[in-house]
């Protein structure tokens, strides 16, 4: 038997670094027209995606996956892209946010709490819980039309 000839990592990926962003029309061009919808093909998933997630070992590979990437690898790429992203999403974010959010909202505006009580009285927790209680109430009603 021959061995395999492979180049170097450094090789690799230097390619991956050099060739892949030149890709980013495919890539678009793949979001615009996908060959299956999304939406669809994630649907059809989800006795798989219980499935994974039900797997005994779930907690010991999540952990796994942590500890190998680390502290300081998150920290690398939130601070060597995540910052110069984070205005840019945001603001391509804003008709998602408006229409996530205001079903709350309008919830939010119906909810009759409690009279205030002074700091410290026993009866205001009953205004969080009045809240609390009407925004899960909605959560569940969106999530039961969804």
């Amino acid at each position: 038997m021959a061995k395999l000839a492979v180049r170097s990592i450094g090789d690799i990926s230097k390619k991956w670094v050099d060739v892949t962003p030149t890709k980013a029309a495919y890539y678009e061009a793949g979001v615009k027209a996908p060959k299956a919808d999304w939406a669809t093909e994630a649907g059809a998933a989800s006795t798989i995606y219980k499935s994974a997630v039900s797997n005994p070992a779930i907690d010991k590979l999540f952990s796994a996956g942590i500890k190998r990437a680390g502290t300081a690898k998150w920290q690398r790429k939130a601070t060597s892209v995540g910052v110069s992203r984070f205005g840019p999403g945001v603001t391509a974010a804003q008709p998602d946010y408006e229409s996530g959010f205001s079903p709350y909202l309008d919830e939010l505006s119906k909810v009759e709490v409690p009279e205030r009580k002074p700091r410290g009285d026993e009866t205001n927790y009953e205004r969080v819980k009045t809240i609390g209680k009407a925004l899960n109430k909605k959560r569940l009603a969106l999530a039961a039309v969804s």
